[in-house]
């Protein structure tokens, strides 16, 4: 399944140079204002910060929500706590879009994620270009070399990485390479399944100073809780946001 995701979002980064040559892409890239410093958005405070996320479908659940006014999400997101936004950009499975990132930047303040299956420099400069201020690396889909290499072609950019992992030696992998944002998802992408309880297990190896965030699995306020009781810093809410209430949600998420 991963392997099928990656293929198909560097298939359709190939097929976008038809239209915006990576010259161009570079061009965009380089007249947005500087990327917001993720790092101190999402720095450890008191209570919990969620990581809300424009999410219309997935290859586990299928259809989730129509979403057809990402922007007017996203605002209801920022107004009501969220202290970043993750915009899924994945076409074939998530249903999202790079014009969805974009929209997005003009209409909220707080840093966002560019969330699809990057594997080479163009997609991140894609994500500069529509306003992305972090961007997504799923160690399971890279080799060490290829991690090292996208997540200091990002930072040049001034963007900060998000390095996604879902085991010990992931976790290990993460840190060589110096990441300072990084995820624990309970979802196992090759084959979809959920562990809760993986976060907790693992988060012993991750140092203080890296900002800890608890991906997938979020039900409800109980999920939430159960991620903060293990170290969380930060939760990444998407599939219970957009089938819910987004506002009461993330309302009573905060509270944590």
């Amino acid at each position: 399944m991963l392997e099928g995701l990656y293929a198909g979002a560097l298939a359709d980064a190939q097929a976008r140079l038809a239209s915006t040559s990576l010259a161009k892409i570079e061009q965009l890239a380089a007249a947005q204002p500087p990327a917001l410093n993720a790092i101190e958005f999402l720095a450890p405070r008191p209570q919990v910060h969620v990581l809300a996320e424009i999410k219309r479908a997935s290859p586990s659940r299928g259809d989730l929500a129509e979403i057809s006014e990402p922007v007017e999400l996203a605002r209801t997101y920022a107004q009501c706590g969220a202290s970043a936004i993750s915009v899924l950009t994945e076409q074939r499975k998530f249903k999202g879009s790079l014009e969805d990132l974009s929209a997005v930047r003009q209409a909220v303040s707080v840093p966002l994620l560019r969330k699809d299956f990057i594997a080479n420099e163009q997609q991140i400069l894609e994500a500069r270009a529509c306003g992305a201020d972090i961007f997504l690396l799923i160690v399971a889909g890279l080799l060490q070399e290829d991690l090292a290499r996208l997540k200091t072609f990002g930072e040049e950019l001034g963007m900060t990485a998000f390095v996604e992992t879902h085991s010990e030696r992931e976790v290990l992998r993460a840190l060589d390479v110096d990441a300072k944002l990084l995820g624990v998802n309970a979802r196992d992408l090759s084959t979809f399944e959920t562990d809760r309880n993986l976060f907790g297990s693992l988060v012993h190896l991750i140092p203080d100073e890296v900002i800890k965030v608890a991906e997938s699995a979020v039900r409800n306020v109980e999920d939430v809780r159960h991620y903060r009781s293990a170290g969380a810093d930060v939760v990444l809410v998407g599939e219970a946001l957009v089938t819910g209430d987004p506002a009461a949600m993330l309302q009573d998420f905060l509270t944590i």
